[in-house]
């Protein structure tokens, strides 16, 4: 989908997924409610990553990672929310 490079960083309670350019960061931020939920609180894409796809390349991430390990998210964060809703095939993931 595209040639961003995300970096994912974990922890036992909140996590993030990364972009990198230039010393410049875009992100998708999350918090762990259980084991199997968690809710998408905060993108920040500056002005650097404007027009290039890195939010949605994020929350693209963010879809996969939680088909793949099993988890649901709660789409609290107003750009997440809005993507949830472009994409019906998304729903499957939402809680």
């Amino acid at each position: 989908m595209s040639d961003h490079v995300i970096r994912l960083e974990e922890g036992p309670t909140k996590g993030r997924y990364v972009i990198e350019k230039d010393g410049v960061e875009a992100e998708l931020t999350w918090s762990v409610t259980t084991p199997t939920l968690r809710i998408a609180d905060h993108t920040f894409v500056p002005d650097a990553f404007r027009g290039t796809g890195a939010g949605l390349a994020l929350v693209t991430r963010l879809v996969e990672d939680a088909r793949a390990k099993g988890f649901k998210v709660v789409p609290l964060c107003p750009f997440v929310k809005a993507q949830s809703l472009r994409h019906p095939e998304w729903a499957d993931v939402w809680a």
